[in-house]
């Protein structure tokens, strides 16, 4: 016997534990443990199409289906779990996968709407605005505020009946204290300046001067406002089915919303001056900011995002109503100090600063909403 360790005379094991050692192979372990069972299913994609069943199969396009499941909190890098690049590419193969209903009325509706009925209707409010400016103009003193008060009701109609059409409705998604906002904001493009600087002047003693070229400027406005909604709901449309991913679409929607509402300042701009070389008034600044913040409100309305337009407008047309009452107030005993903020800023910049002001700030918390949240293939989904 020596302590010299040398290699067994046989194979054979020497006690039950190397027993076992030897009677599993290298080869035999590696696939017992690549044998493991997994967890979840096979398919993952099977799962997810069951649950987005109804999306699945009321969808006309895979980008519909992208859209949705966007909207329910999918990503590219949750579409990397399902083994896919991106969204688009899951969206493609759901589409493929799941057998659609095709005598739905969704499978059949048009994805963008034809600019020849909508088109014409977005004159008509400022058609009607002009015959109404015309009408209260020459009409007599007495019959005057009888001329108006038809005119406006007839606006509205007007109004109503052509956003009702187009890329800008949002019948089920605007909010009547949306509207009720839009309209004060409108009324006091109108007539609230004059109002305001009477009552700066210690009036008013009766009747205050109105601004026939805010108005008018405005509904002109609503025709280049659905033209360039239009536009921007066609462009976003091609972009989203020419990315492959939801950052490439982000990317590409963005410059084109910045390119649109460009566009719509402009053609607002050009129908202020216009209403401002008739009427000889003021209005570029505060009519521009109110312009566009009606025009981002109803933006957001119409593809879904109407809280943050309601929010805005109330925001507003509080302000609005908060500087006007702050004037008032300030004749009441003890309270001449409420009046000083809102005096001191008409003296100096004239009264048609406040609601420029105002407008143009709500505008812009509009102008980043909307680019963060149009820039979603959700949004853009059933457009």
């Amino acid at each position: 016997m020596t302590d010299t360790p040398s290699a067994p005379a046989t194979g054979a094991a020497w006690d039950t534990r190397s027993e076992g050692a030897l009677s599993s192979t290298p080869a035999q372990s590696g696939a017992g443990r690549t044998a493991t069972p997994r967890r979840g299913p096979a398919d993952p994609v099977k799962a997810l199409m069951h649950r987005h069943r109804e999306l699945c199969e009321r969808a006309v396009d895979p980008l519909e289906i992208a859209a949705g499941l966007e909207a329910h909190g999918v990503t590219d890098r949750t579409a990397a779990r399902f083994r896919h690049r991106d969204v688009f590419s899951l969206a493609e193969e759901l589409y493929a996968r799941v057998p659609r209903d095709t005598e739905t009325p969704s499978a059949t509706r048009e994805l963008t709407p034809q600019p020849a009925g909508w088109a014409l209707w977005a004159l008509l409010p400022g058609v009607v605005c002009a015959l109404v400016v015309e009408g209260v103009r020459l009409a007599p003193g007495g019959i005057r505020l009888v001329a108006g008060a038809v005119g406006a009701v007839a606006f509205a109609v007007a109004l109503t009946l052509s956003l009702r059409r187009g890329p800008l409705r949002a019948d089920h998604r605007t909010r009547p204290v949306a509207r009720l906002c839009a309209a004060w904001l409108m009324a006091y493009a109108i007539g609230g300046d004059g109002l305001l600087a009477d009552a700066v002047r210690g009036g008013p003693d009766g009747g205050w001067p109105l601004d026939p070229a805010a108005a008018t400027g405005l509904a002109f406005a609503v025709a280049p406002a659905m033209w360039c909604a239009h536009l921007f709901s066609v462009g976003a449309r091609r972009k989203l089915a020419s990315s492959r991913g939801l950052a490439e679409f982000a990317g590409r929607s963005r410059p084109l919303l910045l390119a649109t509402v460009a566009l719509f300042l402009g053609c607002l701009a050009a129908c202020l001056t216009v209403a401002q070389l008739a009427y000889g008034t003021d209005v570029f600044a505060a009519g521009t900011a109110l312009g566009a913040l009606l025009w981002l409100g109803r933006l957001l309305a119409a593809h879904g995002f109407a809280g943050a337009a309601t929010k805005m407008l109330a925001a507003a047309a509080g302000a609005e109503l908060l500087a006007l009452a702050s004037v008032f107030a300030g004749r009441l005993p003890g309270c001449a100090a409420l009046g000083h903020p809102v005096e001191a800023a008409v003296q100096t910049w004239g009264a048609g600063a406040l609601p420029a002001a105002v407008c143009g700030a709500a505008a812009l918390a509009l102008l980043a909403r909307a680019a963060a949240v149009l820039a979603r293939a959700s949004a853009h989904c059933d457009q």
